[in-house]
């Protein structure tokens, strides 16, 4: 095995290219797979995974989620800067024979206010913490977006190779049931000359029992898993359709030191991991800044009068601006304010043991994922030896049987063995497609 390939390698020809788009609540079919309702259609891996974006829940809500998230920081953001509002007020206050009637903080019977007001904080460390908080939490939503994208991919490869192995099993089982029915013949030809018992017929013909028995549950597994996959890919799952088999194109297994360097650059579990440390750690900056003094200040143009006027009766102007500065400083909170700077303090706490526990779960399941492949591909050449084995020994054992030289059961053995070698050999290949699926999902390597 090679241990100088670079890491792309590890990338499924198939699907290269098609894992650099981000996932959207809206997505477009993939070109040229939008056939008339009951036609058939093949499709690719890369096919499949960009239907499976297109059609996932899971993705669906982690896209809106991501999206939401951003939205916070753009108006966090907002709160950073001034406002503008207007202001259109009448007040009425009950006359009682003085200036201001009954009301005297209204300064009259009647007052009028028309004016544009500027509201803008000079320094406020709580909304900028807030705000760096938003930019992290957003963080984590688009991590937790790529996380079940790439979740959805090991789904996707899964199912794909398991109707790839029941496509194959099911032309296995028909190969077989030829070749049952072929050794019964001979064993009914062999009795009507007198060479063999009528047991030995009997055999066979649970033999080919047997095989249509296989043959039929081969053909409900690919109907089982044909369906299953279409929920992922279709809007309606009676869509007929089929794949392509690309078993034996797989791409080598790279160095482990060179997916252990990928998988902590682009692990999208550690990122996520990541983005909520640095969102707690704002957290806590914004508890304690809400401990802090805070400046604003207002800026108001128009009127605020007693007469709906440019000018008063005295012919002054009632049009003009004000402007207003206040400092807010926390007193007295009965100690809440340092009860969420504590525990903002353990919810950081907490993220810094979840990203120990993420970084270690990572290494752990790389090193099983890893050896799996490892064994997988190691075992390829034996399985095919195996099956190369077992199709001559049927071949050699059918000609001494025709020769008289051994019993049916015999036979019958090799036969069977002959159909475990090729379900074996099948189901190697998908284990090691299966392996660099969840490697791939690990390190982000789409």
């Amino acid at each position: 095995m090679s241990q100088t390939l670079p890491i792309a390698v590890l990338a499924l020809a198939v699907c290269h290219g098609a894992m650099g788009q981000a996932p959207g609540p809206t997505g477009t079919p993939p070109p040229g797979q939008n056939p008339a309702p009951g036609t058939p259609i093949t499709l690719t891996l890369q096919d499949a995974l960009q239907r499976a974006r297109q059609y996932s829940q899971q993705v669906y809500t982690a896209a809106i989620a991501a999206q939401m998230a951003h939205e916070d920081t753009v108006q966090a953001r907002a709160g950073l800067l001034p406002t503008v509002d207007g202001l259109s007020q009448f007040i009425y206050t009950k006359p009682n024979g003085t200036d201001t009637g009954i009301f005297v903080a209204n300064n009259g019977p009647r007052v009028y206010n028309e004016q544009g007001i500027v509201h803008g904080d000079l320094v406020n460390l709580q909304k900028r913490a807030d705000y760096r908080r938003t930019i992290a939490a957003e963080a984590v939503a688009h991590a937790r977006s790529d996380l079940a994208t790439r979740g959805l991919i090991a789904t996707v490869v899964q199912s794909y190779y398991g109707m790839v192995v029941a496509q194959r099993k099911l032309v296995n089982a028909q190969q077989s049931l030829r070749e049952a029915e072929n050794v019964q013949d001979i064993t009914q030809k062999q009795e009507r000359g007198g060479e063999v018992a009528h047991a030995d017929v009997i055999k066979t013909q649970i033999q080919v029992a047997t095989r249509q028995r296989e043959l039929q549950e081969a053909q409900l597994g690919l109907d089982k898993a044909r369906i299953g996959f279409a929920v992922l890919l279709f809007p309606d799952f009676g869509q007929p359709y089929s794949v392509v088999d690309d078993l034996d194109t797989a791409p080598a297994l790279p160095a482990f030191p060179e997916i252990q360097t990928l998988a902590a650059r682009n692990s999208p579990d550690i990122r996520v991991a990541q983005a909520m440390v640095e969102q707690q750690t704002e957290a806590i900056s914004s508890a304690r800044a809400a401990m802090l003094p805070s400046l604003s200040f207002d800026f108001f143009l128009g009127i605020n009068a007693n007469q709906f006027a440019w000018h008063d009766p005295q012919g002054r102007t009632n049009f003009g601006p004000v402007a207003q500065a206040q400092v807010n400083i926390p007193v007295w909170t009965w100690g809440a304010a340092r009860s969420r700077v504590r525990q903002a303090e353990l919810q950081l706490q907490q993220a810094k043991f979840d990203l120990s526990f993420t970084q270690r779960q990572l290494l752990a399941e790389l090193s099983q994922f890893y050896q799996e492949a490892q064994v997988a591909a190691s075992q390829a050449g034996s399985l095919r030896h195996s099956l190369e084995l077992s199709a001559e020994s049927l071949r050699l054992t059918l000609l001494r049987y025709q020769a008289g030289e051994v019993t049916v059961l015999e036979l019958v053995d090799a036969q069977s063995t002959l159909v475990e070698a090729r379900n074996a050999l099948d189901d190697g290949a998908a284990r090691y497609r299966l392996a660099l699926a969840n490697l791939q999902t690990l390190t982000g390597a789409f």
